[in-house]
């Protein structure tokens, strides 16, 4: 029989062989950054905008907050053992063999219904210049390229990540910066009515009261969606002691630049009551500003941004299915890597599954975006709490001498652990106030009674590294 550490020891080992440490300092950095900025600021800040009003900040600094403690928890448990499954083998060490499980096919589950979502954006926004063409065209090319640049070898990813990012970043400090030139020197015309106290004077900080706050968190919770993206690329940094707690750390100033920082500017510009909850605030400001053809910049922008995130997605869910492979947990041929060492039939699979949402762009354009980006929250909220629940269990570990302490301590646990974990279920609890995001606590649990079953028929198998 194969202890658990055995099997963890073993893992690791077959991992140092199977996969090359090509991420780099300046790729890590920046899909930290990528995964932290996507789609859901650039256009789904305006939903959330008029749910909230200006006290949309609040909510962004709540669940920033939550991310902060939950990526601090991560980074623990990464430098104790930095490896691709990261979130789903601490939870099958510190938790038990069902969460690694559930934890594992939840986050490539997430992924792959993401990658529907980001392929849906590509589409929706190319119709923005090509609106004759059909939205599974652009849905069908994206996935292709993206597929065949996830294939090829990692440092491929990254370098393709990291410009995503670069593109993504340059936008935001653009906005940021000219916003602000706007509003201090009342530059042009839209300068005229520029203030810092349109964040008060349109009904107040909180129009909308609590209950508007309420409304954005869910919205606010898929924005950060793939922060923790970085704790798969843990098996594949060049030198994860390193850069790995300088790019956790930065979550922080990342949430309030590039978040807090943009949606101030937006509101300060434009009154947050003239926002259209159907247009990216972006393009709005950009315009009324004057920037020639903003809508073309920022289309393109939403674009990429919406490719990376769904770059991201591939590379994910194919080391996910390794390393369930490795454990036993999922067909061993998912556990195979090519010439590249690139686990390329996982990444084939998840590929083959996000084809579906062309098919779904094809059946009911109309609908996928909230459909899936309901659901896809839910797989989130599932893994950052097994996260908080691992580390605690390692922490215990770690007090009981059965694992190595780490260089890379969470501040305030376990008492932050139980903060966010309440944090998490209050949201979870909140997608049932909206009736577009109540089809994910449908889902949900039909996705966890797959999981029961899938597991019981696993449990028997030996692990795959036995």
């Amino acid at each position: 029989m194969t202890t658990m550490a055995e099997l963890l020891r073993e893992e690791q080992l077959h991992e140092e062989k199977d996969l090359v440490r090509g991420l780099k300092n300046r790729h890590i950095q920046m899909i930290a950054i990528g995964g932290a900025i996507g789609v859901g600021l650039f256009l789904g800040s305006a939903r959330a905008i008029q749910a909230a009003g200006p006290a949309l900040l609040l909510s962004y600094a709540l669940v920033g907050i939550m991310i902060f403690f939950i990526m601090r928890a991560l980074g623990e448990l990464l430098l104790y053992r930095p490896v691709a499954g990261s979130f789903a083998t601490y939870a099958e060490e510190f938790i038990a063999p069902w969460a690694g499980f559930f934890t594992g096919w939840s986050y490539w589950f997430m992924w792959v219904v993401t990658g529907m979502a980001e392929i849906t954006a590509v589409a929706v926004y190319v119709n923005y210049w090509f609106p004759d063409v059909p939205h599974w065209i652009p849905a069908l090319i994206t996935l292709g390229i993206l597929y065949g640049v996830n294939l090829i070898a990692v440092g491929v990813f990254g370098e393709v990540e990291f410009w995503f990012a670069i593109i993504k970043v340059v936008t935001i400090i653009a906005l940021i910066a000219i916003g602000l030139v706007v509003i201090l020197f009342g530059f042009g015309e839209l300068g005229q009515t520029a203030s810092f106290s349109n964040l008060w004077a349109h009904g107040g900080f909180a129009p909308m009261g609590v209950v508007g706050v309420i409304l954005s968190l869910q919205v606010v919770a898929f924005a950060f969606l793939g922060v923790e993206l970085v704790g798969v690329t843990a098996g594949e940094a060049e030198n994860p002691q390193k850069v790995l707690p300088s790019a956790i750390n930065a979550v922080v100033w990342r949430i309030l630049i590039f978040y807090i920082g943009a949606l101030v500017v937006i509101m300060a510009l434009v009154p947050w009551n003239q926002l259209d909850p159907k247009q990216s605030p972006f393009v709005l400001v950009f315009d009324r500003i004057g920037i020639p053809a903003a809508g073309g910049i920022i289309n393109f922008v939403v674009i990429t941004a919406a490719a990376s995130s769904c770059n991201s997605g591939i590379f994910s869910t194919g080391r996910m299915l390794y390393t369930l492979a490795q454990f036993g947990q999922a067909p061993r041929f998912l556990g195979k890597v090519n010439a590249g060492h690139v686990p390329a039939v996982g990444v084939t699979v998840s590929a083959a599954v996000m084809l579906i949402g062309v098919l779904l762009n094809y059946v009911v354009p109309e609908r996928v975006f909230v459909w899936v980006i309901s659901v896809a929250t839910v797989g989130a909220l599932w893994t950052w709490a097994m996260i908080l629940i691992a580390h605690m269990g390692y922490r215990k570990a770690v007090a009981e001498g059965r694992a190595q302490p780490s260089p890379f301590r969470m501040p305030g646990s376990p008492v932050t652990n139980w903060i966010s974990l309440a944090f998490i279920v209050l949201v979870t609890c909140f997608l049932a106030l909206d009736a577009d995001t109540r089809i994910a606590l449908i889902v949900g649990p039909i996705w966890f009674a797959i999981l029961a079953i899938g597991y019981r028929l696993t449990k028997s198998r030996e692990p795959a590294l036995a």
